[in-house]
């Protein structure tokens, strides 16, 4: 009888390993770009210089740039874009984890915490951006915090020019100022 149970147990041990191998673990699947797979062309270190007219707008850096539809779509990883003047001077500095550059068009748009600075210390920070190269405009429809020496502005949706000299606000949702002197006071 001891036997029998020895074998009964033996069994129910045995099923038990085999059926415990049906769960295999999967191999270790390495992170990568879905992008780099689909892409035309990738390149590394990308620069681009946005002129309009003969005339250098923007200069556009990225980690990694990944071509699509006959190279005329060009998705942006870590981007750094600097905003020029009409006379060459920097205007302002713009960064985000991605964005997307159409060449047809001169059109980017960056996208992921958003940051743009410029030269007198206005800062925007947003979600999503747009770059209009014919216009020499930023916009976005998304929330976004202006903050320039003295003043805070919340909102929704804006225009402006890079520097943010020209800005045009869609929706206010709060905002705060310093001192404001009123003429004939």
């Amino acid at each position: 009888m001891k036997s029998m149970e020895f074998i009964v147990g033996a069994i129910i041990f045995a099923a038990g390993v085999l059926l415990g191998c049906d769960d295999k673990a999967q191999p270790p699947v390495a992170g990568r770009s879905a992008l780099a797979d689909s892409a035309d062309q990738v390149m590394f270190h990308a620069r681009f210089n946005l002129t309009d007219k003969g005339l250098s707008r923007a200069e556009l850096n990225a980690d990694s740039a990944y071509f699509f539809d006959d190279n005329t779509r060009v998705e942006l990883r870590n981007v750094e874009t600097t905003f020029f003047t009409t006379t060459g001077a920097r205007d302002a500095y713009l960064t985000s984890r991605r964005g997307t550059y159409l060449s047809r068009m001169g059109n980017m748009v960056a996208r992921d915490s958003v940051i743009v600075v410029t030269e007198e210390g206005r800062r925007l920070v947003t979600p999503e951006l747009k770059y209009d190269q014919s216009l020499n405009q930023i916009s976005s429809d998304s929330a976004f915090v202006l903050t320039e020496p003295g003043r805070r502005i919340d909102g929704v949706g804006f225009r402006s020019d890079p520097n943010m000299q020209n800005v045009r606000i869609l929706k206010t949702k709060s905002g705060t100022t310093g001192m404001v002197t009123l003429p004939g006071q």
